[in-house]
Parts: C-alpha cells; sequence; structure tokens
C-alpha cells in the first residue's frame, strides 16, 4: 500500500484535486504537510500561480487538526490569513 498516496486523502477537507495541488508542490504526506506548515503550503501553491481561495489555507490547517475548515475559529482563521499575506510580502518577486 502506498501510504504517502493515500493518507493525503484520508484527511479532512482534502479531495483528490487537493492532494493533486499538494503534489504538485512536493507535499506527498500528512508529515510532510506538517512539516511544511498550512500556511507555507499555501504560499507555496500560490507561488506555482494556482488559484486557490483562502479556505484552502483553512483546509490545510484543518487536516492538519482533523477539524473541518468552516469550524476552525475566526481568530485562528485570521491569524492564518495574517501570516500568509505578511509571509508573501517578505518574500522577494
Amino acid at each position: 500500500m502506498a501510504a504517502s498516496q493515500s493518507d493525503l486523502l484520508q484527511l479532512k477537507n482534502l479531495g483528490a484535486a487537493s492532494v493533486n495541488i499538494l503534489h504538485a508542490i512536493g507535499i506527498n504526506s500528512y508529515d510532510d504537510l506538517k512539516a511544511v506548515g498550512p500556511v507555507n503550503a499555501y504560499r507555496r501553491i500560490k507561488a506555482r500561480g494556482i488559484n486557490v481561495s483562502k479556505v484552502m489555507l483553512y483546509a490545510l490547517q484543518g487536516a492538519l487538526t482533523d477539524t473541518h475548515w468552516n469550524d476552525l475559529a475566526p481568530d485562528l482563521k485570521a491569524k492564518l490569513v495574517e501570516e500568509a499575506e505578511r509571509e508573501s510580502e517578505a518574500t522577494p518577486g
């Protein structure tokens, strides 16, 4: 069994399209996602020119905590967006 191929699909909020996007940025397992973190994964996705909304950021966080993205606390969502925007502003280019 290809655990690294299937474990992302088992995570809450992630379907085939999201997993394909994660594979495109080099995230192939739960451990990869955990190591990179939701904010950096989201930044990598945006840097590749893949058009995703902030819901993808929330979905990645929720995937790590086994929480539906819509059930994340509003202050956590705001913090994630702030981090993603702050980091992207600091990124050259």
